[in-house]
Order: structure tokens, then sequence, then C-alpha cells
């Protein structure tokens, strides 16, 4: 069974115990502010790990800056998609990373990266607008890193980022 998927069912589980739907993630935006600090908190543990190999293969890593005033614009799908990408290369880039880093505190906050960047793409599979399922054909934009920092900076200004404001926008349809 795979970690991520173990996540998801404890977050599912944990929505479960405080009598809401799945909708409260989006719904309550104390939760999205709780990913960031994670995402912050990962981010500052894993700069205080020893002995940080530089990877060998390069971690693909989404660009996740953007615009406001171009994401405002986009449909909630087009966003959905795009997140989705971007999550996809993160889950990507950690899992390369693991298989590269033999230190116990590095390989500890990767994997924590990879459940949490796993979770929200499984979660964010089950909003969709149109038919179909999700398909990886992504022409995210993205680049190559070698220092497994990065991975971390990125999954939080993703989160930070184009997640915040999405789950902003999916709470004015959702949470009415």
């Amino acid at each position: 069974s795979s970690p991520g998927l173990l996540l998801l069912t404890s977050f599912l589980l944990h929505v479960k115990e405080d009598r809401a739907s799945p909708t409260r993630l989006v719904c309550d935006n104390r939760l999205i502010q709780k990913y960031i600090l994670e995402a912050k908190d990962m981010e500052k543990r894993v700069g205080q790990c020893q002995a940080l190999p530089v990877l060998s293969c390069p971690a693909v890593l989404p660009l996740v800056d953007f615009s406001l005033q171009q994401w405002k614009s986009k449909s909630n799908e087009t966003k959905r998609r795009e997140i989705l990408c971007d999550l996809a290369l993160l889950v990507g880039a950690a899992t390369g990373a693991l298989g590269q880093v033999s230190e116990e505190c590095g390989a500890r906050q990767l994997s924590q990266l990879y459940q949490h960047a796993n979770s929200f793409f499984l979660f964010l599979q089950t909003f969709s607008w149109e038919a179909g399922h999700w398909e990886p054909s992504c022409s995210s934009h993205s680049m190559e890193q070698t220092h497994i920092t990065s991975i971390f900076l990125t999954y939080r200004q993703l989160v930070q980022g184009k997640l915040r404001f999405f789950f902003h926008d999916l709470a004015k349809v959702l949470c009415k």
C-alpha cells in the first residue's frame, strides 16, 4: 500500500471524525494555513540535516511562480490540472531524490514531503468539472535542480501560492 493512499485515508478519517465532509479542507481556511506551516517546517528541518548529497540525477521541478491576474482568468478546471501537473513533478522529484539519499534526516523529510504532495495529488483528482479523468499530459514549465532543498522550496511555494488561491476559489463554489 502506498504511503500517499495511507495519508489520504487518514486525512479522510480525520475529516470524518470532525463530522465534516472532505470539502472542509477547502472551506476551513485554517487547514490550508496548517499545510503552509507544515511546508515551511519541512523546508526548515531539511535545511538542518547534515551532509545532504548533491543529486547525481537532477530533480525535475515545476516552475510554480504565477501572475495573480493570469491565474484569476483561468477556469477552476484549468487551475486544478495545472496544480496536478506541478504535484506530479514534485512527487516524482521526491521519489527520485529518496533513491539518492542515504542520510536518515533527509530521507525522513523527503518521505514526508512525498506523502503530503501525493495526498494533495490524490485529493485534487477527486474534483473535476469536466468529463473524464485527469491525464498526465502536462506541458508544465520545469527546471532541473541538484539540491534537495529546492524540492522543499518548490513545494512550499506551490502550497502558499497556487494551492492556497485554488482552495480560496473552490470555497466560493463549495462553501455556501
